[in-house]
């Protein structure tokens, strides 16, 4: 019987000084598993540092990496679909570059696979983040668990292992404005959390900033519920509230100018509440009916 496989999915964005320190963790992994063939895939998302060389280099002296590169930055998210549509393993594990996902969680994620979960996720009991990092973290999936029409869980990022079952279903998954952890939960099967501490990063800077950060939140939020449009409902009737008592206290005060204030603010603040958040929603629809790649490769190494 052939051996199983565990496949590495290893997105990369200006990851050079963490490349050699992951490349070595991911070696002594390899060894911890000999029952297992192992690959590793690295995904370049448009890196402007060294990384690319330090990937080609990696390529050319070892037969079970692979490496992927973007011809421009696509993202996160797209950097993990490009390496699931590349992964041939029996199980195929998500983990970032920078360390802060510690290598040695990926053998319990193993072993809870090997006792039949479909996906093992590594969920944090604590992380070595700045207080601003913890305090939205905090709140965003507690809000999202919220109001979310599917049960995701809390405190987890895109640190797992799948099976090939659930990565063959996600890759039939076409959306372009994805948040694979959602859909990951959305797919269901058998999934365990397996919980860890998340260390810093071992170098450099985060390649996630406030912008990207922010994208992704929308991202799930339109993506896995509709709480956006309800919430323009919601405002609309409370601004509709505080407009009517407006208008009654400038009647009883005679006084036309706070009449027109209360209709302008209440008129106002619906219409533009409601466009932002419709439009959302039609500028996802309209990115994805356009049909435009997920992403596009310059460049393919596999041995």
């Amino acid at each position: 019987m052939a051996s199983q496989k565990v496949s590495w999915i290893l997105p990369i964005f200006n990851e050079a000084e963490n490349l050699p320190k992951l490349y070595d963790a991911l070696k002594k992994l390899q060894k911890q598993l000999p029952n297992y063939d192992t690959e590793f895939i690295f995904v370049d998302d448009g890196s402007k540092d060294s990384s690319p060389e330090i990937l080609e280099e990696l390529y050319k002296k070892d037969n079970a990496v692979k490496v992927l590169f973007f011809s421009r930055n696509f993202g996160h998210q797209m950097a993990i679909t490009a390496g699931l549509d590349a992964a041939t393993g029996d199980a195929i594990i998500f983990m970032d570059a920078d360390l802060q996902d510690p290598p040695e969680v990926c053998l319990e994620l193993i072993a809870a696979w090997e006792q039949g979960s479909d996906v093992a996720y590594a969920k944090r009991r604590k992380r070595m983040d700045g207080i601003l990092k913890k305090f939205t973290a905090y709140w965003f999936y507690r809000i999202l668990r919220r109001f979310s029409d599917i049960e995701i869980p809390a405190d987890t990022g895109d640190f797992r292992l799948i099976s090939r079952q659930v990565a063959e279903t996600l890759k039939t998954f076409p959306e372009k404005h994805r948040f694979l952890r959602g859909l990951v939960s959305y797919i269901g099967f058998k999934q365990t959390p397996v919980l860890f501490d998340r260390k810093g990063r071992s170098a450099g800077e985060s390649g996630y900033s406030l912008k990207k950060m922010m994208r992704l939140a929308e991202d799930a939020f339109t993506g896995f519920s509709l709480a956006p449009i309800a919430l323009v409902g919601y405002s609309g009737t409370l601004l509709a509230a505080g407009g009517f008592m407006g208008t009654i206290i400038g009647l009883l005060l005679a006084n036309s100018i706070i009449v027109l204030l209360g209709y302008g603010t209440l008129l106002t603040s619906i219409v533009l509440l409601a466009l932002a958040a419709i439009g959302q929603y039609i500028g996802r629809t309209y990115q994805q009916v356009q049909g435009r790649p997920l992403y596009i490769l310059k460049k393919k190494l596999e041995h």
